[in-house]
C-alpha cells in the first residue's frame, strides 16, 4: 500500500457487481478508467466484485494475497465468506478481490430484517436473482471492508479508506457500513434510476410528468419498491452521492430526493482507439465485407447500386422504446417515402444490431451465401485468364463485349451458377428465424411502417438479432469492425443516462445521432465549439412524438444528401467530439468525489 498517493492518503476500493462480470455498460465504465485510477492511486486501488466461477475462469487470475489480507480472508471464511485475491484479466491487471457468497446465503432473512429495522427497506416477496443475491453479496463485501478498516487502524501510516459503490446492486455493502458505524468514506454512484428506467420502458412520458410522480407509490405499482428503496436510502446515507449525467441528476432529485454532489461523466480511453488514418483504411476494408453480405442478402431478389448506398445502424439492448428503436423505424419510413417521391437513386440500408433469442440463420440465407461464394471462387480460379483478357481488350483500344473478357466455358458455367443464385419474392427482414416471430416488436414495426424490402424501396432494413462476434457466418465482423464499415450510427434513445454507443461510434470515426435525453448528448451540446456535424443531438426533451420523429427524419435525410467530402467532414468532427470525453479530461471528477468523501467522513 503506497504512502505516496496524491489524494489525501486515500486507499480506494471500487465495488461493483460488474467487476469480472459483464452485464451492461458499467463494466465498460470501470474497465475504461482503470489505467487512470492506477496512475493516480498507484498501489492503493482495489476493485471488488462477485466471485462467479464460470466468469472468473475467463476474467480473473488468482494470486497469493498479501499477508494482511490473508488474515482477513481467514477470519471471514468462518462466516462462510470466501475471498479470492488476484488480477482482473484486462491490460492494466488491477488488483481485484472477488467475494464468493454461496455459503453466506443462509444469512438472507437476517440481512433483509436488518434492512427493514435500520432503513425501513421493504424486501418482502423479492426474487433471489433479481434482488436477494446482490444484496447478500453486498453485505458480505461490507464485512470485508469492515475488517480492512479495522486492520488499517493498527498501522502508523493509516490510510483514509474510501469505498465507491456502483448502482444499487452493490449497496448492501454501503448500508452495512452505515448500519455499523464503520469509519469508511462512502461514494454512491447511480448510473440510472430504477424508477426512471422502469417508467420509460413502459412508455410513460417521464420528463413531462416527473414533478407530479409520487416515487414510492409508483415503485409499489411497478413492484420495484425494494430496489428503489435501496437506491433512495443509499443516496441519502452515502457521504458523497454521484450520478453520471445531468439528465440522471434530474431523476435523482425527483425520485431519490437528493441532488448529486458531483457529476461523474463517463469517458473513453482514446489511446485504445485506432488513429483517424487507420480508421479510414479500415473503413474501406470493412465496407467491402458489408457489401459482400448485402449482395447475397438482397441480390438474389434484385440488384441496386452499392456504390450509391449508405449504411445506417442502431445497436444495443432490445428495449424497443427506451433505445428509440420505435421512432427510428418511423423516421426511416418517412425517409423511404421522401427518397421515393424524389425518384432518388440513393439506397439506405439500415442494420438493427439488437440481440435477442434466435432459432437459426434463415436456411435461404445460408444457401444464398453458399451460391455467392461459389461464384466468387469461380472468378478467383479464372482470375489470371480474366486479367489477361481485360488488359488485351484495353490496349487494343476497341470496344469489347463479355466474350472478349470471359471464355465461353466460363460464361456457360457461371451463368448456370447465377441462375441458381436468383430467387423470387422479396429479401427477408431478418437474418434469422425467431421464436414467436409474429410478436417481435421490430418486425411488427417494419410491417406497420411499410418497410418491406421491396425493389422500389430506397430504404432497406436488416434485423440482425445476434451479437457481432466476428465469426457468425454472416458478416463475420466484430462490433467495432462493423461500426467502422458504416456511415452513420443512430441512437435516438428516450432513456439514456449517459450513452456510450454514439461516443464509441465517434471514436471509431463514424458520424452518429444521439438525443438531449441522453447524458452524453446534453454534455456535448454544452461544448462552445459544437457544430451541427459529426455527432447530431436530436431535440426530444418536452417534444411530442410527432416532433421527435420529424426531428430524427430531418437529420437522416440531410445526411443522405451529403457527398463524400461532406461525410468525411462529419467523420473528422465525430472523432473530435469523442476526444472531449477522454478520461484524461474527466477522471478528475472521480478524484474530487473521493476527496470529498474523506472530508464528509
Amino acid at each position: 500500500m503506497n504512502p505516496n498517493s496524491k489524494s489525501k492518503n486515500i486507499l480506494l476500493f471500487e465495488v461493483s457487481w460488474e467487476v469480472c462480470n459483464k452485464v451492461g455498460g458499467i463494466n465498460t465504465v470501470i474497465k475504461s478508467k482503470v489505467s487512470h485510477l492506477i496512475k493516480h492511486y498507484k498501489g492503493d486501488y482495489f476493485l471488488i466484485g462477485p466471485y462467479l466461477s464460470e466468469k472468473a475462469v475467463k476474467e480473473f487470475q488468482e494470486r497469493i494475497p498479501p499477508e494482511e489480507l490473508q488474515g482477513i480472508f481467514d477470519k471471514l471464511k468462518t462466516d462462510g465468506i470466501i475471498c479470492h485475491y488476484g488480477e482482473w484479466l484486462i491490460p492494466e491487471k488491477p488488483k481485484t478481490i472477488l467475494v464468493d457468497y454461496k455459503n453466506y446465503i443462509n444469512k438472507k432473512n437476517e440481512i433483509k430484517a436488518q434492512l427493514w429495522e435500520s432503513f425501513k427497506i421493504d424486501s418482502l416477496n423479492t426474487e433471489f436473482h433479481d434482488f436477494d443475491e446482490p444484496i447478500i453479496w453486498g453485505d458480505a463485501v461490507g464485512k470485508l471492508l469492515e475488517e480492512i478498516s479495522r486492520i488499517s487502524r493498527e498501522y502508523k501510516n493509516r490510510k483514509n479508506i474510501v469505498a465507491q459503490f456502483h448502482e444499487w446492486l452493490s449497496c448492501g455493502a454501503l448500508l452495512y457500513i452505515k448500519r455499523n458505524g464503520i469509519k469508511i468514506g462512502t461514494v454512491f454512484t447511480t448510473h440510472a434510476t430504477v424508477l426512471g428506467r422502469t417508467l420509460a420502458g413502459n412508455n410513460v412520458d417521464l420528463y413531462r410528468i416527473i414533478s407530479k410522480i409520487d416515487p414510492e407509490k409508483e415503485a409499489y405499482k411497478w413492484k420495484i419498491q425494494s430496489k428503489h428503496q435501496v437506491e433512495r436510502v443509499s443516496a441519502h446515507e452515502s457521504d458523497v452521492f454521484t450520478t453520471v449525467s445531468e439528465i440522471t441528476a434530474i431523476q435523482a432529485d425527483h425520485f431519490l430526493g437528493r441532488w448529486p454532489d458531483v457529476l461523474l461523466f463517463n469517458g473513453l480511453d482514446m489511446e485504445k482507439y485506432p488513429c483517424f488514418e487507420e480508421v479510414s483504411i479500415k473503413h474501406r476494408l470493412y465496407r467491402e465485407k458489408i457489401k459482400s453480405f448485402l449482395q447475397y442478402y438482397f441480390f438474389p431478389y434484385y440488384p441496386f447500386d452499392l456504390d450509391n448506398t449508405l449504411i445506417y445502424f442502431i445497436s444495443g439492448r432490445y428495449e424497443f422504446h427506451n433505445k428509440g428503436i420505435d421512432i427510428f423505424i418511423k423516421a426511416l419510413s418517412r425517409l423511404n417515402r421522401r427518397l421515393k417521391e424524389e425518384k432518388s437513386k440513393k439506397t439506405i440500408v439500415a442494420f438493427f444490431w439488437v440481440p435477442r433469442d434466435v432459432i437459426r440463420i434463415k436456411p435461404e440465407l445460408v444457401q444464398s451465401r453458399a451460391y455467392y461464394e461459389d461464384i466468387e471462387e469461380s472468378i478467383d480460379d479464372n482470375l489470371k485468364d480474366i486479367q489477361g483478357r481485360i488488359i488485351r481488350a484495353l490496349i487494343s483500344k476497341k470496344s469489347f463485349t463479355e466474350t472478349d473478357l470471359f471464355s465461353k466455358e466460363f460464361l456457360f458455367k457461371t451463368k448456370k451458377k447465377v441462375l441458381r443464385f436468383l430467387r423470387k419474392g422479396t429479401p427477408p427482414l431478418c437474418t434469422h428465424d425467431l421464436f414467436n416471430e409474429e410478436d417481435d416488436p421490430i418486425l411488427k414495426g417494419f410491417k406497420e411502417s411499410n418497410l418491406l424490402n421491396k425493389k422500389g424501396d430506397r430504404v432497406k432494413v436488416v434485423f440482425y438479432p445476434i451479437y457481432l462476434t466476428g465469426a457468425d457466418n454472416l458478416l463475420d465482423l466484430d462490433y467495432n469492425e462493423s461500426i467502422i464499415g458504416t456511415h452513420l450510427g443512430v441512437f435516438p434513445s428516450y432513456y439514456e443516462p449517459w450513452g456510450y454507443t454514439p461516443l464509441e461510434t465517434g471514436a471509431l470515426g463514424v458520424a452518429s445521432i444521439t438525443t438531449d435525453f441522453s447524458g452524453f448528448g446534453r454534455y456535448i451540446s454544452s461544448d462552445p465549439g459544437k457544430k451541427d456535424l459529426g455527432i447530431f443531438v436530436i431535440k426530444m426533451f418536452n417534444k411530442s412524438e410527432e416532433e421527435k420523429i420529424e426531428n430524427l427524419f430531418e437529420v437522416l435525410y440531410r445526411f443522405s444528401q451529403l457527398d463524400r467530402e461532406g461525410r468525411m467532414e462529419n467523420k473528422i468532427e465525430a472523432r473530435r467530439l469523442a476526444s472531449l470525453v477522454d478520461w484524461d479530461k474527466l477522471i478528475g471528477n472521480y478524484i474530487k468525489a473521493h476527496e470529498l468523501a474523506v472530508k464528509q467522513d
